[in-house]
């Protein structure tokens, strides 16, 4: 039985490589598949209908809600001009100074990827700071790469993924807070790492052919001119309720929301700016919540006693439970979380960490490692993220280039996140 729950999933992960059926959709069917296979009933207790379909779809309600507010505090963002002025400020300060301006625009990812993922941070950051690392000599995947590297930066301390991961993985905030406070520095010197490496060992190249910001008409926010300075702490603000006051996720993100709304917004303004801000969330926060409620579903399934008794001599007979073999194993297996791979954490990959949890191989705290670390690879470097894929079309190269470049770098964030991992919880 286990062995035909494996080949199913091994059928669902060339179905989303060959891009055949969506993640969110492949994701669902395995879930319904799989239940099937370990003997679920169709409804009743431990059944497709009613647990894995229904109490699965919304299992990760409180991460979509996370989401939601983080993108709602992205456009406000956007639409106030703080990620713009934040940008601005910082190539003023770089000047003609490659590796400054370079390193600047590493910080203000960092700085936007505590607040949203995805695509809309690489765009906060890269819309203003990839013409600007270009226009003075940076390569362009180099400019591409250092976007990424700045979002992965800030990633250990993005609010909805420590919901995300406390959710999936049933553990407390606080235990997930502590881990990836851990995953943070070696984040921070890869990324440091690459931006001088790269940008000395390519060499300057000035590249006049990228379009850059001021080719295009100015925005209503660039006319209207930069944000206020104190509303330039907005991405801190979520940071310090969670961090420093220790204020749970959702109202720290809403802090959030209501900072860049009052020092930003007249009062007569505030209700149409929630308003819309609010709406253009909804739209950024769509695809991942849809690919949460596949989640959530495909977490149910394997959940299920059929699925983990089939599982588990299985997967056991392949986890390394000697500390250096753990560290070793999952560092070659790095790869495996690309093209949206079976150890991708947004994929598949969160339906193994369920079996590995649910079959008792290794503490919740353990699995956290594994899935952290590998989310750290999958977020810069694989060529089919929605942020590496748009910070590589606009600095005019392919993704696949970008991953090369970044690939050695996030592997050694991942080795360190399993150094952790096994030192600390094995």
């Amino acid at each position: 039985m286990g062995v035909v729950i494996l080949i199913v999933m091994a059928a669902g992960v060339a179905a989303m490589l060959t891009r055949k059926l969506p993640t969110a959709f492949a994701l669902v069917l395995l879930g319904v598949v799989i239940a099937f296979v370990a003997g679920a009933p169709l409804t009743g207790k431990e059944s497709v209908l009613d647990t894995v379909l229904q109490e699965g779809a919304p299992m990760l309600a409180s991460t979509m809600i996370a989401v939601l507010l983080g993108s709602w505090l992205g456009k406000l963002l956007d639409e106030t001009g703080i990620a713009g002025t934040i940008v601005r400020k910082i190539v003023e300060f770089g000047g003609d100074r490659p590796t400054v301006v370079a390193l600047g625009v590493l910080a203000v990812s960092a700085l936007i990827g505590t607040v949203t993922g995805s695509a809309p941070a690489a765009m906060l950051a890269g819309i203003i700071g990839i013409p600007a690392m270009v226009a003075v000599g940076i390569p362009k995947v180099t400019a591409a790469g250092t976007i990424l590297m700045g979002i992965a930066v800030g990633v250990p301390f993005e609010l909805p993924i420590w919901q995300f991961f406390s959710t999936a993985l049933d553990l407390p905030v606080e235990t997930v807070r502590g881990f990836m406070v851990k995953l943070f520095p070696p984040a921070l010197v890869a990324a440091v790492a690459f931006v001088l490496i790269e940008s000395r060992r390519r060499g300057v190249e000035h590249a006049w052919s990228l379009k850059t910001a001021a080719d295009k008409p100015p925005s209503r926010r660039e006319r209207l001119g930069d944000a206020p300075w104190y509303a330039l702490l907005t991405p801190v603000v979520p940071l310090v309720l969670a961090l420093g006051f220790e204020v749970a996720i959702i109202p720290s993100l809403l802090g959030g929301v209501l900072y860049a709304l009052v020092t930003t917004t007249r009062p007569r303004e505030m209700n149409k700016r929630l308003l819309r801000t609010l709406y253009g969330g909804f739209e950024v926060a769509a695809p991942p919540i849809a690919l949460f409620i596949a989640i959530g579903i495909l977490l149910a399934a394997v959940k299920l006693p059929g699925a983990i008794e089939a599982l588990e001599p299985l997967v056991k007979a392949v986890s390394p439970q000697n500390p250096v073999l753990f560290v070793l194993v999952f560092t070659l297996l790095v790869p495996l979380c690309l093209y949206r791979g079976p150890l991708n954490v947004y994929g598949l990959g969160a339906g193994i960490a369920g079996v590995l949890i649910a079959a008792g191989i290794y503490p919740a705290v353990a699995v956290l490692g594994i899935a952290a670390s590998y989310n750290q690879v999958f977020g810069v470097a694989d060529p089919t993220s929605t942020q590496t894929v748009w910070s590589a079309q606009y600095a005019g190269v392919g993704p696949q280039q970008v991953m090369v470049r970044t690939l050695p770098y996030v592997w050694a964030v991942a080795l360190a996140g399993f150094c952790v991992t096994a030192a600390t919880y094995l």
